[in-house]
């Protein structure tokens, strides 16, 4: 297979996991919750979902990525989620970045970035090569418009 027809092939498995991190973003947005939903894949399969939902659970760490690693973990019995991918709809905050490189994702996807706290290129640069003893390898941007809206929508809505 040339890698055109790789490239491509990741590119739509990105898009259909995004998408499922979307429908995660949804149920914050029905809890009345900021809209961010995570899935994490490994080996091709849905390992866990996260939502936000730190005002529900009254705990300021219930992101959506720190949700489906709990849940991940959990799920594998072990904290560290080696060969697996994290999708979320926006751009990972300082903690959750940490909590990312701690558990050893090795991908990460995001939706839109988040000028105000992102931790991967918008505020802060925290995944760059070599600064931590796990590599995170990420890209930024998939289905960014459609989370924007979703996001956009809801803060419309609040005022």
């Amino acid at each position: 297979m040339s890698s055109g027809v790789q490239a491509e092939d990741q590119h739509e498995q990105d898009r259909h996991w995004m998408e499922q991190a979307l429908l995660e973003a949804r149920r914050a947005e029905a809890a009345g919750e900021v809209p961010v939903g995570a899935v994490l894949v490994r080996d091709g399969g849905v390992l866990a979902r996260g939502w936000n939902h730190p005002i529900g659970a009254a705990d300021p760490t219930v992101h959506a990525e720190i949700h489906a690693l709990r849940a991940a973990s959990s799920r594998a019995g072990n904290y560290r989620l080696t060969g697996t991918t994290l999708y979320v709809t926006l751009e990972p905050c300082v903690m959750c970045v940490g909590a990312l490189v701690h558990a050893r994702v090795a991908r990460l996807v995001f939706a839109a970035s988040e000028p105000r706290t992102g931790a991967v290129e918008s505020c802060f640069r925290l995944l760059e090569p070599g600064l931590h003893n796990h590599d995170v390898i990420w890209q930024g941007g998939v289905l960014a418009e459609e989370s924007a809206e979703l996001l956009r929508g809801f803060f419309r809505s609040r005022r």
